[in-house]
């Protein structure tokens, strides 16, 4: 595929039948995909040819290749104009996200409480494949009042405080949710999961602000130099996995009657206003409002924790998903338009002064959080005026090899004994599972950071360093 480099942090994968658009890559050359080994490019070409596309199909510095959608995508179709939505353009873990809070606890005091801090987040944290959760909910009507209400329906039953809901993307909630449009599979799949990691590359870690890059904005945020922080990353679980799975299979044999070609089966797609476009819109808001109460039990999880071992307190600092498609207006071609904007493996960034950010974010922007991979430095950013691919940025490193390649390559106990060497306490569920995070799976973190704000993505507030991480 030829590439045309644009300047040093953006390249042009030119418009040719049947795309609609041109492909945009934000990368470094370092970090553009292997073509031979990552088909992750000619995903961001075939997304191009989405009914409805405007502007162009984005990938971020984390691109690599996943279910018709590069993970790292972003496009954005015309709902006026026979724009489409694509639950491959959400991906399969709907809402997954990233939730920063921030402890009145300083580094230093650290040492003397990690171990008991560790122990005491391994057995509250529940994770791995199976069921387990924090919140056991009583049937299927709470259910649906968990897919209704997602961190606002948490809080009201005492799993947090207000000030949880004005740090979370949507005040804690995707409107719009129908529970009806949940399989009963999707239910069974999702009705023990509530408040648990999951696995793979999700994990609950304690940080510490290691850098301040701006200290106005990350004082806004709530962050200070020095100050231990908790990360959590994870998502719908098993419920917005069968969701997407359901609706993929439903949209599928309905593309010919609306004139629908893709050059990819996992593309498939329906117009937003269509029957079947309003009821994967539905589903997926319904399983986003899962995947954030999902994380708001986990946060009870870690309050009761550093708590009752060191007598801290964890302040939410912003709640961000990073699978989702969402009705936005932008201006296109200088006409503000209604567009559907799927982001996949990508965060929302939103600019100081946007009208869906909370008042006391407003002069700064919105808090954009990227973790790195196991054993690496994560960060804090924030969203800036004028950036381009519809106020979206990366959501993480990216993988660069597969679980497969990274749990032949070491042994989980070698991992751990490594990691522990340099000061990181790991609590793993499987040594399986760890060995397939290793952290040279993934691209440089620090590389595609910088990646992002040279492409005027988003702009740099603070570096947050791993002292111990539960992974799932």
């Amino acid at each position: 595929m030829d590439l045309v480099q644009e300047s040093p942090y953006r390249f042009r994968i030119d418009r040719r039948a049947p795309m609609r658009v041109p492909g945009v890559v934000f990368a470094s050359r370092a970090l553009l995909p292997d073509v031979g080994a990552d088909r992750s490019l000619e995903q961001v070409a075939n997304v191009a040819t989405l009914p409805g596309i405007v502007g162009a199909s984005y990938a971020m510095p984390d691109v690599h290749w996943g279910y018709g959608f590069p993970i790292g995508g972003v496009a954005a179709t015309d709902v006026a104009d026979g724009g489409v939505v694509s639950p491959g353009g959400v991906g399969f873990d709907i809402s997954c996200g990233v939730r920063l809070l921030a402890a009145d606890l300083d580094r230093a005091d650290l040492p003397r409480i990690r171990e008991a801090l560790m122990d005491g987040l391994d057995p509250a944290v529940p994770r791995g494949m199976g069921r387990g959760a924090v919140w056991r909910l009583a049937d299927r009507a709470e259910l649906d009042a968990v897919l209704r209400g997602g961190s606002r329906y948490a809080v009201e039953r005492g799993h947090g405080v207000s000030r949880d809901l004005t740090r979370c993307e949507d005040g804690g909630a995707v409107d719009d949710a129908d529970p009806a449009q949940v399989s009963d599979r999707a239910v069974q799949r999702g009705q023990g999961q509530v408040g648990s990691l999951g696995s793979g590359n999700h994990f609950l870690e304690v940080q510490a602000v290691d850098e301040v890059y701006d200290e106005p904005t990350a004082a806004a945020f709530g962050l200070r130099p020095g100050q231990v922080t908790v990360m959590i990353h994870c998502g719908s679980r098993g419920l917005g996995h069968q969701v997407c799975t359901d609706h993929v299979r439903a949209m599928e044999p309905t593309m010919p009657g609306h004139g629908i070609e893709v050059p990819d089966r996992q593309l498939a797609c329906a117009p937003v206003d269509s029957p079947q476009g309003r009821a994967y819109l539905g589903a997926m808001a319904a399983a986003a409002n899962y995947a954030r109460a999902n994380r708001q039990l986990l946060t009870e999880a870690a309050r009761r924790v550093f708590h009752r071992v060191a007598g801290a307190r964890l302040d939410l600092v912003y709640d961000i998903s990073h699978n989702l498609a969402k009705i936005e207006t932008h201006e296109v071609d200088g006409v503000p338009r209604r567009l559907c904007v799927h982001r996949k493996g990508a965060t929302r960034a939103l600019p100081p002064g946007h009208d869906d950010l909370p008042d006391d974010l407003r002069p700064v922007g919105q808090p954009v959080l990227i973790p790195g991979s196991m054993g690496t430095a994560s960060y804090v950013l924030t969203g800036v005026a004028g950036a381009p691919a519809f106020a979206s940025t990366c959501h993480g490193a990216g993988r660069t090899r597969s679980r497969g390649q990274a749990g032949r390559a070491v042994r989980g106990q070698d991992l751990r004994r490594d990691l522990e060497a340099r000061g990181i306490a790991v609590r793993g569920a499987s040594w399986r599972g760890l060995a397939e995070e290793m952290p040279a799976a993934y691209k440089d973190v620090s590389a595609v950071v910088e990646t992002a704000q040279g492409a005027g993505l988003c702009r740099l507030v603070a570096r947050l360093v791993p002292l111990g991480v539960v992974k799932g």
